[in-house]
């Protein structure tokens, strides 16, 4: 894909805002609580900005299932999301914000001790590193260029973590209103072409296969389940988590992702749609997760394709700045600052931003494809954390400290076993044969339960 000059100039002009936008403006003060939570003064329009880019940066990898499922990307990636979302407003919002703590792993040692607290920063870690994100904006970064992967890798991680060092929270919420507007404004241009240009429904039905058009596409029913299992990872989100710390109050935080909903709903309608013209429009593609870059490429003026462009790197860059200090935050706050090493605790975070930008780029060159980053990661944390982490919101469920333990040990290892027997036994991870046809997830979920429940009836009796 060879850019047009004007196609390049929005996106310079993008990064050199980014820039600016992230190393300048108010900072507060140099405290560890203004640097993570940013002093906790979070009004709903920012919330709601910071929220849902950060939420939504898998942008190609939408695009990539769109193409190939079709409909079926908003029921797998949309429905259970706000579902969740929803009952985390309703439930958990106001709680987290009234706690008063600066992470997750914060609250698992305050509530279990520090050997619950250590592994939960080790598997926090593991679930905010942002190398998927990183790998998606230098596959895009390398269309535009046709540069290397790794030097486009290396460049996109640097214009998206290096002013998260000066400013912190502050600096990555300045910089989410910008991609706020650019995310929406890119698909809204984009699409509102393409239904002028080539009609609606209509054009679609007569140009897609079928099973586009339905809300399975073409999936197993036990496939489309375990994406909802994965979407149980809202409960314990850590930019969740960060966001309703941050809020100004916890109505703020309830509201806020109420709200949320909403847009991640609009701005599922928008790419959903996007997709099915790309598969309508440039069909055979080998590289469906370059589908929205190229439609673009095709059917806009060359300055209209570079907002849109824009508004791409936008949405995974806004991702990428949240995980980052996220990861940060886990290895300067949750681990590095809890050893005997004597480290002021914001230049632990701001060390944590330069070992999680190495991880980063790492993991992506090493494991290139974005969906299975997301299934393996969903699939080995989520049975661990989810339950531990709820039960800090709610002590009624609460088992023992060592129930806890045992529950964060064995809900990773039952997954992490059962996902490498699939894949022994299979030609390759993108064609997994679940070891006895059951999905890696749901023997670590099984476990869990198990163990919480056993964990609860032996409190009841010492009670």
């Amino acid at each position: 894909m060879t850019l047009h000059p004007l196609e390049i100039l929005p996106v310079v002009i993008y990064l050199i805002l980014l820039l600016y936008l992230g190393f300048f403006g108010k900072r507060g003060d140099d405290s560890e609580e203004n640097f993570i939570v940013g002093g906790r003064t979070l009004t709903l329009p920012a919330f709601v900005a910071t929220l849902v880019t950060t939420w939504y940066g898998g942008i190609l990898g939408v695009g990539e299932f769109s193409y190939t499922y079709g409909l079926s990307n908003w029921v797998v990636f949309g429905l259970p999301y706000y579902l969740f979302a929803f009952i985390f407003a309703v439930f958990l919002a106001p709680r987290i914000r009234r706690d008063g703590g600066l992470s997750i792993p914060d609250r698992l040692y305050r509530n279990y001790g520090p050997t619950a607290g250590e592994i939960g920063a080790v598997w926090t870690l593991f679930m905010v590193l942002p190398a998927p994100y990183v790998l998606m904006v230098g596959i895009l970064m390398m269309a535009v260029t046709g540069w290397s992967l790794w030097l486009c890798v290396t460049l996109g991680t640097g214009f998206s973590m290096i002013y998260v060092l000066s400013g912190g929270f502050r600096s990555v919420v300045r910089t989410d209103k910008l991609q706020f507007l650019l995310m929406f404004g890119g698909f809204i241009l984009l699409l509102t072409v393409l239904m002028f240009r080539y009609g609606g429904l209509p054009f679609l039905t007569a140009h897609l296969p079928a099973s586009h058009l339905s809300l399975t596409g073409g999936n197993p029913p036990s496939y489309l389940l375990v994406w909802y299992f994965i979407a149980l990872w809202t409960f314990i989100d850590p930019g969740f988590h960060q966001r309703c710390d941050a809020a100004k109050t916890p109505e703020t935080a309830r509201r806020g992702i109420l709200i949320s909903i909403g847009f991640w709903f609009i701005f599922d309608l928008l790419t959903t749609a996007t997709g099915l013209y790309a598969r309508a429009l440039l069909t055979g593609l080998k590289t469906p997760a370059l589908s929205y870059p190229l439609l673009s490429h095709t059917i806009l003026p060359p300055l209209l394709s570079g907002l849109f462009l824009s508004g791409l790197f936008a949405t995974i860059m806004s991702t990428i700045d949240s995980l980052s200090l996220l990861s940060a935050i886990t290895i300067g706050h949750d681990i590095l600052s809890r050893t005997k090493i004597a480290i002021d605790r914001v230049k632990a975070v701001r060390l944590g931003l330069i070992v999680t930008a190495i991880l980063s780029i790492l993991i992506a060159i090493l494991l290139p494809s974005v969906i299975r980053i997301w299934y393996v990661i969903g699939t080995l944390f989520v049975p661990p954390m989810l339950l531990p982490v709820l039960s800090v919101y709610f002590p009624a469920i609460a088992p023992g400290r060592k129930w806890v333990i045992a529950n964060l040990v064995l809900g990773f290892l039952l997954p992490f076993i059962w996902l490498t027997i699939s894949a022994f036994q299979s030609p390759s991870l993108a064609n997994l044969n679940n070891f006895m046809g059951i999905q890696p997830m749901f023997p670590g979920l099984g476990i869990s339960f198990l163990l919480f429940s056993a964990g609860a009836a032996a409190k009841r009796r010492k009670e």
